[in-house]
């Protein structure tokens, strides 16, 4: 019967003791904590705070009491170890309560001290208003300052998981919540463009944060209110400040007792978790352990691998060293309001560092079939090796079933499994839980297109990095989507025209296509390269991506304007400019909607509306959050609020009073053209002119009169009945726009081969694609009746999309404009 003595409770502390009791009936077990609780839900100490969890009693697994009872360990709370004696096998203990220190002897010992806070020498860090979260007395200091002080204000420092689970669940005790954090991200476990749509999310919350800042000083006040003094010289004036830096390993004892602590600064242990003293096991938040996959030492403070720690230490302690711990790869997951972010192995910042070669791809799937109701967006980063495939870590950020799809990546890493037993795993599949081809084979299937080189793809953050002298950005959206924000000096040319259009492009420049998350872009890529364009490349997420990582990233000063309106929604303006609201609601779904379904959606609702009418609209597409504040921007309806929860985004809209809504213009400010001429320079003036109006939103008539007519006739056309003089024009004048000739310089047609050669050279589009651009841009082609009649030419002749009109329709479109050209 031998003695085993435990410092320390909790994950690690707790389950050891279990354990051992299990594998041995009479042996001699004791437990030291220094605290008054041995076996707490930890995790679970944010959202005690919140109010998600509202009995404290839920916190605890086992009191000293009923442990006891139940294992037979003798538990002594308020007892701290202070020194270890080696030579003598025995332990010096502290009663805390009475102040009495005695001597335990052990035949086998296990350091389970954990980790503490880390607290850096900031003047005024020691204030009573400053908080850290790592026990139930830290948390019943921080309820109870709730409830006493009624905060109105709070700071945390630091944007890591206990961070940002603390600032949901003081924003939900209705507290203004700013986060401060030192680097240029929260969560520095995932990488910067996932990190990219947390910070967005929390912007939706209305929560402020300073990235690439950190604090300088905390001033007290004499109202007891806190300054908190940045690096940048801020000053934020708040009521409380939660400290949220991060933890670093107890190892003080470990020390003390002369075992080799790492230059993690955790304790040292074998592959059975010894120390460098055979009688001492260590486990936990102290120790560093090789990390399997960057096969080099680290500390990770997380409670599952705690867990397991504990059980094998106990089999080894008690039937000798025959269980190895394996190490972790630090899978962990946190909510962030309603996101939830997940990650395991390693992320790409880590293989830069340790110079491991690797490739990334992002992909943006949905929750569960799209079809079936409330589909949820999921981005899912894959990192693999460029040799094998084996899979090296992955991040997940969704609202949905993003733990299941974390844990499956976890396993295979775990088992040094590949992208190809990744594409192959076999998943429960029905509507409503996932898709045929559930989120994870997705993101394997793209990283096999990348390794096996079938695409070539190129990442935002290198994007922003890179000379664009020889790159051309192709943006293969619709027109619509491309309406509402691209990149930068970006050509559109939207998937299905691609085939037809390809002469466009240059064939001596890198091209980078990109579409709203990449898969269309794929296809693009694919006709390309079938197509004899070798540098093409896919941007990796699409434009998705591409606009998180873009956008302002923090979200300072966020509560100056804040009021609240009689309509019961937030705004951020001068509360004495609100206006006493009370308009008609009309609701729309665009759930389940993959862009630019939503956006779509939105119009077609809002050309039903009257003026002063409002919209809501929700949607699952996150990228609907950014688009319906462009869309608004550029039809001049009013953007009444816009708020995002568990995934889904609601925005209220009003239609402008000022709008003739069906063209999103102002009445007066339309342009009309006649075209009177079939010259082909002319023609084509036409079409530049009304295309660059329509490019700016405006509603363009285009009214073809006698010669015009040929402009807008079909290239292959049915035959139609005609009288004699209508068969004697139609053989005299030009069959099609491709029939045009020049107003000069024409030379038996010599110049409009020239001009159309030239064209082509410069990148300009043909006429035809114009006169489609012009279309899809929702240019109004009118034909006039009477010159049809005169000059023989039927409706069926006419390319799709015209409408037939006489005088009175081309001056009611002339009334509402302020520009009339006559070509």
């Amino acid at each position: 019967m031998g003695t085993y003595l435990i410092v320390g409770g909790v994950a690690g502390g707790a389950t050891v003791a279990a354990r051992l009791r299990r594998n041995d009936e009479k042996s001699k077990i004791i437990l030291f904590e220094r605290g008054d609780y041995i076996s707490y839900a930890n995790c679970g100490l944010p959202y005690y705070i919140g109010n998600t969890i509202t009995e404290r009693e839920k916190l605890f697994v086992q009191t000293p009491e009923s442990f006891n009872k139940r294992f037979n360990v003798d538990i002594r709370i308020k007892s701290e170890v202070t020194k270890i004696n080696r030579d003598q096998k025995t332990v010096e203990v502290k009663n805390l309560s009475t102040g009495e220190i005695y001597k335990e002897k052990y035949d086998k010992l296990i350091l389970s001290p954990g980790a503490a806070p880390i607290k850096p020498p900031i003047p005024g860090i020691n204030d009573d208003r400053i908080f850290t979260l790592r026990n139930v007395p830290d948390t019943d200091k921080i309820k109870n300052f709730i409830e006493e002080k009624r905060p109105r204000r709070a700071i945390i420092v630091g944007a890591g998981f206990i961070g940002l689970e603390m600032a949901e669940n003081l924003h939900a005790k209705g507290i203004f919540v700013t986060i401060v954090e030192m680097a240029d991200q929260v969560m520095n476990v995932i990488d910067y463009e996932m990190a990219a749509e947390v910070h967005q999310h929390l912007k939706t919350k209305k929560v402020e944060f300073y990235l690439k800042d950190g604090v300088s000083s905390f001033i007290k006040r004499q109202d007891e209110r806190i300054v908190v003094k940045l690096n940048s010289g801020k000053e934020i004036l708040t009521d409380m400040v939660i400290l949220s830096i991060g933890v670093k390993p107890e190892n003080s004892l470990a020390k003390d007792a002369n075992l080799k602590v790492g230059i993690t600064g955790g304790i040292e242990v074998n592959d059975f978790l010894q120390t460098s003293d055979n009688d001492i096991y260590a486990l936990g938040d102290a120790i560093e352990f090789t990390n399997p996959i960057i096969n080099k030492k680290l500390v990770i403070p997380l409670a599952g691998p705690a867990n397991k720690q504990g059980r094998i230490v106990a089999d080894n302690i008690v039937g000798g060293n025959n269980s190895k711990y394996t190490g972790t790869i630090g899978t962990a997951i946190a909510k962030v309001f309603d996101l939830t972010v997940g990650s395991t192995g390693v992320s790409e910042k880590i293989l830069k560092k340790e110079n491991i070669p690797y490739l990334a791809s992002i992909t943006h799937s949905s929750s569960h079939a799209g079809y079936y109701p409330n589909a949820l967006p999921l981005t899912i980063k894959l990192l693999f090796s460029p040799t094998d495939g084996k899979i090296l870590g992955s991040q997940i950020v969704g609202y949905e079933g993003v733990d299941k799809r974390v844990d499956v990546i976890a396993m295979l890493i775990k088992c040094g499994k590949t992208i190809y037993e990744l594409m192959e795993f076999e998943h429960s599949y029905a509507p409503p839980y996932s898709s045929a081809k559930d989120p994870v084979n997705i993101a394997a299937m793209a990283a096999e297109n990348i390794l096996k080189g079938k695409v070539k793809i190129v990442h935002s953050t290198d994007l922003l990095k890179m000379d664009m002298a020889n790159t051309l950005l192709l943006d293969i959206r619709t027109t619509d989507e491309f309406s509402l924000g691209s990149i930068e000096t970006a050509k559109n040319i939207p998937l299905d025209d691609l085939r037809n259009r390809l002469g466009e492009l240059p064939k001596d420049k890198k091209i980078i296509v990109f579409c709203g998350v990449g898969l269309r872009a794929y296809v693009a890529c694919r006709i390309l390269y079938q197509n004899n364009f070798t540098e093409v490349y896919n941007l990796s997420g699409g434009y998705k991506t591409y606009e998180h990582i873009t956008q302002k990233q923090s979200n300072e000063d966020i509560f100056e304007k804040d009021f609240i309106g009689n309509d019961d929604h937030i705004y951020q303006t001068n509360p004495n400019q609100q206006e006493n609201v009370t308009k008609k609601i009309i609701e729309a779904n665009a759930c389940g909607l993959q862009c630019p379904g939503p956006i779509q959606r939105l119009k077609l609702e809002m050309e039903k509306l009257n003026p002063g009418e409002r919209l809501k609209i929700t949607a699952s597409d996150q990228g609907f959050y950014p688009d319906v504040k462009a869309w608004c921007n550029v039809t001049g309806n009013i953007l009444i609020s816009l708020d995002e929860s568990k995934g889904i985004i609601t925005a209220l809209i009003e239609k402008s009073a000022k709008l003739q809504y069906s063209q999103t213009v102002c009445a007066g400010n339309n342009k009309t053209l006649i075209v009177f001429s079939d010259d082909f320079d002319k023609a084509l003036a036409s079409f530049v002119i009304a295309n660059g109006a329509a490019s700016m939103n405006k509603k363009v008539t285009m009214f073809f009169t006698f010669w015009g007519l040929d402009v807008i006739k079909k290239a292959k056309k049915p035959k139609v009945k005609k009288d004699f003089l209508g068969s004697m024009f139609s053989g005299m004048l030009p069959n099609n726009s491709k029939k045009l000739k020049m107003s000069k310089l024409n030379m038996a047609g010599l110049g409009t081969a020239m001009m159309r050669m030239r064209m082509k050279d410069k990148n300009v589009d043909s006429l035809e694609i114009m006169i489609q651009t012009a279309i899809s841009n929702g240019v109004e082609l009118i034909a006039c009746q009477m010159s049809m009649d005169m000059m023989g030419v039927k409706k069926e002749e006419l390319i799709d999309g015209v409408r037939i009109g006489g005088v009175a329709t081309y001056l009611e479109e002339a009334e509402k404009s302020n520009l009339n050209l006559f070509v």
